[in-house]
This record gives C-alpha cells, structure tokens and sequence, in this order.
C-alpha cells in the first residue's frame, strides 16, 4: 500500500505512519492523499463493497510526516473526536527551529486567526474576533551551532500552530517556507509527528505510539533523546 507502515489495526482503529508531503484528505488539488488511499486498502483486504466508512479525527499538515490514527467506524470516530475535546488524546512532535530557545523549556500561549482564503495562520490579540487559544509545551533536547531540536506537546490542535508559535518567539522551523526563512526549495520542513496517546474507544484501554523520524538530515544531526 504505497509503502505506509501500519502500526496497529483492530475493528476499530487504523494506526499508520503518513509520509511527508501526502495529503491527510484529499483537497482541490485532486493530488493523492492518505484517506483515499487507506479506503483503498480496506476495500481490497477485506474485500468490501460500496463505500468504506474511515474517519478523519485528526490532520497533519501536507508536508509533515509521522503517526496517526483513523477510526473504522462512526462510534469509535465520535469516542476519538471526545478525547481530542477533552484533552485526553495527547500528540507528540520534534520539530527543528532556527536558533537556540531560551528558556530550554516552557509553555507558548498565543490567540491564533486563521486566513482560510490564503491558508494562513497569524498570531492576533485574543479579542480579536475569530481568534482562538493555541498552546503548546516545548523542551529543547539538542542543539548543534545553528540549530535546535526540540520535543513539542500540543495542548490544542490549531491549524499550522507549532509553526506560527515557534516562528512568533523567533524560532521558525527548519524548511518552513510559509512562516519561517526563504530556505532551500529541496528543504523538507523539519516537523514531525512522533507519538499519539490515546484510550481505546470501546476497551478504553491506554494505547501509545511512537515512530522516530526517518534516517535523513536533519534528523540525523541530533540526538532524539526520549
């Protein structure tokens, strides 16, 4: 199935590694995207008929790799969709910054507005109207002369937020065209997600997982820590 690794499958659930730049859902673009092409892959391993239901719970950002978790049935979507509300179903990133933040970790609280016209995310006063909370834990784990890599623990899932916080407090991400430096066109943005934790939507039991970015720079210039 186009090389995407699965991490885990049940009735329920449908855990896979998105690779970098691979829609989460398909889009005007008409390009391929993750949702479509899992679909297909139920379709054709369980030889089902018709439409396949998969649900969307959550997204990640065209170029952005890493875990996430679809739902094989309404029940288990709406479960999924609570916890996210609820603040249960928690997500993990490393992401490389331009620079070296200071303190080396801390809590980003910003009121984000996004430009749906230009797909753009700006950091605004909190009365502005439309403005809603994003926040965000972060910990430098390494650095090197230029560059830092840092563990980020998302507290809401606002559109683009990792990179408009970061990029707010002078540290845009590695490859970021959009909020960051005018940067290498073959850069790939330096953002990914490494672990989802969640409760089973009908065991409830607590599930984890966490896949490493791949084995490229600039990956390669730090250590991951844990």
């Amino acid at each position: 199935m186009h090389g995407i690794p699965i991490l885990y499958e049940d009735n329920h659930l449908l855990v896979v590694v998105k690779p970098p730049n691979l829609l989460s859902q398909g889009d005007a673009t008409g390009d391929e995207d993750l949702l479509t092409l899992l679909k297909e892959y139920i379709r054709d391993t369980y030889n089902k008929p018709g439409n396949v239901y998969l649900g969307l719970v959550h997204r990640l950002d065209r170029p952005v790799g890493g875990v996430m978790v679809f739902a094989k049935t309404s029940k288990a979507a709406s479960r999924l969709s609570e916890q996210i509300r609820e603040r249960t179903f928690n997500r993990g990133y490393l992401a490389v910054v331009e620079g070296h933040p200071e303190p080396v970790a801390g809590s980003l609280r910003n009121y984000l507005l996004k430009d749906s016209a230009k797909n753009l995310v700006k950091v605004v006063k909190p009365n502005v109207e439309g403005a809603q909370e994003a926040r965000l834990d972060y910990k430098v784990v390494d650095m090197n002369r230029e560059h830092s890599l840092v563990r980020i623990w998302l507290r809401t899932g606002r559109s683009h937020q990792i990179r408009v916080q970061m990029a707010e407090r002078g540290h845009p991400l590695l490859g970021d065209r959009r909020y960051g430096k005018k940067t290498n066109e073959r850069q790939q943005i330096a953002l990914w997600a490494e672990r989802i934790s969640f409760h089973h939507p009908t065991t409830k039991e607590a599930l984890e997982f966490v896949e490493a970015p791949p084995a490229v720079k600039p990956w390669t210039e730090f250590h991951l820590g844990s």
